[in-house]
């Protein structure tokens, strides 16, 4: 079966306002100001709850091994902070619903593989109204290794019934290029996420402006 695989933060839902927002938790908790922007720090939020924290102490001069140490101290409570609060800024990109249903329509499977925890992937997709509409979800947890590792990809597919050699990712970040690589299959790169258009510098073999115009690029890349 054909498959297309969506990477979850970037991709389906602009998820950078409760990222920021639990990253920014940890930092007042320690007695510091909210150091990360929703809008402008977006792309940090999208490669996860470590390298916001990074970022965050960073910024706020911490020496390196500290800043280090703050990171394991402090993902956890992100975590929960961010579970607590997951949907309250979060968004599902225009057309991302419809598109998927089309695809489905189609007689393709669809898959979620993504590095946020498991457990919160499912609550997010839960509370979007959207789960039914995957037919497998792999997240960072699910397995001994996380994206670009091809593992997660081919345990997505696996999953949702599909084959490999016909399926392929959409995704938004170079995590996303390196792990359709990785795998030997396309990849579709956003151009609606914090960089733009600028992610074409990752050579993906396609650009996706809108969700409306998936489901044809798809049956462009992996045919009948």
């Amino acid at each position: 079966m054909r498959t297309v695989v969506f990477d979850l933060d970037g991709t389906l839902a602009d998820t950078s306002g409760d990222l920021i927002a639990a990253a920014n938790a940890c930092f007042v908790a320690r007695g510091h100001r909210g150091v990360l922007d929703a809008g402008q720090d977006a792309l940090i939020a999208f490669h996860g709850g470590r390298a916001m924290l990074k970022a965050g102490y960073e910024r706020l001069g911490l020496e390196r091994a500290e800043v280090e140490a703050r990171i394991e101290a402090d993902y956890q409570p992100l975590l929960e902070h961010y579970g607590a609060n997951i949907d309250r800024h979060t968004q599902l990109y225009p057309g991302a619903v419809d598109a998927v249903k089309t695809l489905r329509g189609q007689g393709f499977a669809t898959a979620i593989c993504t590095n946020k925890p498991e457990g919160l992937a499912r609550e997010l997709v839960a509370r979007l109204d959207i789960a039914h509409l995957f037919d497998a979800l792999i997240g960072a947890d699910t397995l001994p290794v996380r994206k670009p590792a091809p593992d997660p990809y081919l345990a997505a597919v696996s999953q949702a019934g599909g084959a490999v050699e016909r399926s392929l990712l959409v995704g938004d970040t170079n995590t996303d290029r390196e792990t359709a690589r990785a795998v030997g299959v396309p990849c579709i790169l956003v151009t609606f996420g914090p960089e733009g258009r600028a992610i074409e510098r990752l050579s993906p073999e396609a650009l996706l402006d809108h969700f409306d115009t998936l489901p044809a690029l798809v049956a462009r890349m992996l045919g009948a």
